[in-house]
C-alpha cells in the first residue's frame, strides 16, 4: 500500500500567495498578477480576521510537511517565522490602530495605482473599478480604527495628525475632494480618450473616500485617540514585537540599543576625518554638510535630477556586472522615477513584477524642492536602486521559480533586505566608488542617520536614559523631542525631513533599527564565509549565492550565510 506523499513547504507557501492575493489584491498586484486586479483588501475587522483564519491554517499544513532539501527548509522556516509574527500583531490588535505616516492601509491604498499597468483598454478598466472600490475599503478601515478606540487600542494621535497633513497636501488646497489637480486627478488624467471620463467619475469618487477619511480623522478619530490615552511610546512588550516582524528574531533590545551606540562612536571620527579632506580647517562635519549643501555639486530641476539619478543607476550597472555580481538581463532595467507628494519624506524603491513587465523603481520625494545636491543623493541611490534594494529584489525576482513567490515577493524581511542595501552602500565605499570626499561625506552621514535611528528609536519607545558616555545630554531620558534634537545634530537633513523620520520611528516601531542590524549580520555572514574558505573565498560568487537565498528572518539569515 502507497504511503500519501506529503506536501513540500514551497508548495504550501505557493498556495498561502494564491489564497492571500484573493483577500489581498494589492499583494497581488506587486506580484503582477491580474488576479483581483479591480479590488482592495478588506481592511475592516472581518478582513484581518480572514487573513489570521488563513495563516493559522497554513500554518498547520505546514506542521504535516517534509523540509529535505535545503530550499524546502529555508522556505518552512521563513513561513512558520513570519506568520507566528503576524498571528502575534493580530491577536495584540495591531490592526485596530494601525496609522503610521509611511506603510498603513491608506497608504498602501494610495500608492498601488502607481505600480498597475496601464497598456491596455482592460489595464484602464481595471483602474476603474479599483478605484470605484476605494470607498469601500476605506469604510472597512475607519470600521477597525473604531472598534479599536472601543477596545482601548487607538492610534497616538501624532500619527493621525501627520497623516491629515499628508492628506491635506496630496488632495490640494484645505484637503478638499475637488481641489483641482489633487487626489485621483493625473491618474485619470493619463487614461484614453474613450475611457477618460469613466476613470475621471471613479477618481473623484475614490478621491473624495480619501477626503472624507482625512475629515474624520480631524474631527472624530485624533479626539477619540486623545481621550483614550493613546501614547507615542509603545513600551518593550509592543516593541519586541514590532522587532521580530522587521528583524525575524527575537532581540536583546538592550544589546541592540549598546550596538546603535557602537556604531555612532565609530563613525564620529572618521566623519570628522572626511570632513577635512572636503574643507580642511577641522570643521564639524555637519557644518561641512550644510556648506556641499549651498555651494557643492548640485542638480537643478526635478526633471533633470531623476535621469542623472537613472544615469548613475545604469553606470553602476555597468561598472559591477561580470565583476562583483552576475546580474540576469531583466535585472539590469532599473527605473528612476519621481514620487507623488503627500507621502513620507524618504527616497523608497517597487519591486518588479514577477514577470518583469513592470521593471524595478526608485522613488525621490522632492518635498517642493527644485535644486538637489548630490553629496547625499549618491550613497542613497546606490541603497535603493544597484546594488542595494534593486540588486537583490529583483534578483529575487528572476530565481522566484528555483524558490517561492512568497520567498521571493511577499514575506520581505526588513532586517535582510534594508540590511542588504545598507551593505550595499558600504560595499560601493569599500570598492571604491565613493572616493569624492564630498560623497564619502554623504554616505558617512546616511551611515550615522542608520546608527542614530538604532538609539532613538529603542531609546523612545523603551524611554532608555541617554548614557554617560553620550556627547549629548547624558543621563536625560529619550523623549520625541529629544529624539528631534539628537537627530538634528547629527544629521544633514532638511528639517522637514527629520521632522517626518521621528514621526516614522513613532509610528512603525523598530522598522529603524533593522537597517543597521541588517548590515551587521551581512557583515559578519561574509567574514564568516571568509574565513571559513580562506584563499579560496571568492566575493562574487558569494555576493551570487546570498542573493539567491531569497528572503530570510535575521536569526537564519546570520546563519546561511556564514555557510556559503
Amino acid at each position: 500500500m502507497l504511503r500519501p506523499q506529503r506536501e513540500l513547504p514551497r508548495q504550501i507557501s505557493d498556495a498561502h500567495v494564491d489564497a492571500l492575493v484573493g483577500l489581498d489584491p494589492i499583494t497581488g498586484t506587486y506580484l503582477g498578477t491580474s488576479v483581483g486586479a479591480g479590488r482592495l483588501p478588506d481592511f475592516s475587522p472581518d478582513g484581518a480576521a480572514a487573513e489570521a483564519e488563513l495563516a493559522r491554517e497554513t500554518l498547520v499544513r505546514l506542521a504535516g510537511s517534509t523540509a529535505d532539501a535545503d530550499v524546502e527548509r529555508r522556505c518552512a522556516r521563513l513561513l512558520r517565522e513570519r506568520l507566528d509574527a503576524e498571528l502575534a500583531q493580530y491577536e495584540a490588535g495591531e490592526h485596530l490602530r494601525a496609522v503610521n505616516n509611511i506603510s498603513s492601509p491608506l497608504h498602501r491604498v494610495r500608492k498601488v495605482f502607481a505600480v498597475m499597468p496601464t497598456r491596455t483598454p482592460q489595464d484602464w478598466a481595471a483602474i476603474a473599478q479599483r478605484l470605484r472600490a476605494v470607498p469601500d475599503c476605506l469604510s472597512g478601515y475607519r470600521a477597525s480604527l473604531a472598534e479599536g478606540v472601543g477596545r482601548g487600542l487607538a492610534a497616538a494621535p501624532r500619527q493621525v495628525r501627520a497623516n491629515v497633513a499628508q492628506l491635506e497636501e496630496w488632495l490640494g488646497a484645505g484637503g478638499s475632494a475637488g481641489s483641482a489637480g489633487g487626489g485621483f486627478g493625473p491618474l485619470a488624467a493619463g487614461a484614453p480618450p474613450h475611457l477618460r471620463a469613466e476613470v475621471g467619475a471613479a477618481a473623484r469618487a475614490a478621491t473624495a473616500a480619501f477626503a472624507e477619511l482625512g475629515e474624520w480623522f480631524r474631527r472624530e478619530y485624533e479626539a477619540q485617540a486623545t481621550g483614550a490615552g493613546a501614547e507615542d511610546a509603545v513600551g518593550r512588550e509592543r516593541y519586541g514585537r514590532f522587532a521580530r516582524c522587521y528583524t525575524g528574531a527575537d532581540l536583546d533590545l538592550d544589546e541592540a540599543y549598546a550596538y546603535g551606540w557602537e556604531e555612532f562612536h565609530r563613525l564620529l571620527p572618521e566623519m570628522r576625518a572626511e570632513a577635512q579632506r572636503v574643507l580642511p580647517g577641522g570643521q564639524d562635519p555637519w557644518v561641512v554638510l550644510a556648506w556641499l549643501g549651498d555651494h557643492g555639486r548640485s542638480v537643478h530641476g526635478v526633471e533633470e535630477t531623476r535621469i542623472w539619478l537613472q544615469s548613475l543607476m545604469d553606470e553602476a550597472v555597468e561598472a559591477l556586472d561580470g565583476r562583483h555580481f552576475d546580474i540576469a538581463g531583466p535585472v539590469r532595467k532599473v527605473e528612476s522615477c519621481i514620487a507623488p507628494a503627500g507621502g513620507a519624506a524618504a527616497p523608497y524603491y517597487s519591486q518588479p513584477s514577477l514577470d518583469f513587465a513592470r521593471p524595478g523603481r526608485t522613488w525621490l520625494p522632492t518635498l517642493g524642492r527644485t535644486r538637489f545636491p548630490t553629496h547625499n543623493l549618491v550613497s542613497t541611490w546606490y541603497h535603493e536602486g544597484f546594488p542595494g534594494h534593486h540588486l537583490q529584489l529583483g534578483h529575487w525576482t528572476f530565481v522566484a521559480s528555483g524558490l517561492s513567490r512568497y520567498q521571493t515577493g511577499v514575506a520581505k524581511v526588513s532586517a535582510t533586505t534594508e540590511g542588504w542595501a545598507l551593505y550595499a552602500e558600504r560595499l560601493m565605499d569599500e570598492l571604491g566608488f565613493l572616493a569624492d570626499p564630498a560623497h564619502r561625506l554623504g554616505h558617512l552621514d546616511a551611515q550615522m542617520m542608520r546608527a542614530v535611528r538604532v538609539v532613538i528609536d529603542i531609546g523612545m519607545h523603551l524611554r532608555l536614559p541617554v548614557p554617560a558616555h553620550s556627547p549629548f545630554r547624558p543621563g536625560e531620558r529619550w523623549t520625541p523631542a529629544l529624539a528631534r534634537e539628537f537627530l538634528g545634530r547629527y544629521s544633514s537633513r532638511p528639517a522637514a525631513y527629520l521632522d517626518s523620520e521621528v514621526v516614522r520611528y513613532l509610528g512603525r516601531p523598530a522598522q529603524a533599527i533593522s537597517y543597521k542590524l541588517g548590515e551587521r549580520a551581512w557583515l559578519e555572514g561574509r567574514e564568516r564565509a571568509r574565513a571559513k574558505q580562506g584563499p579560496d573565498f571568492d566575493l562574487k560568487r558569494w555576493h551570487m549565492a546570498a542573493l539567491s537565498l531569497g528572503s530570510l528572518g535575521l536569526t537564519d539569515l546570520s546563519e546561511e550565510l556564514g555557510s556559503l
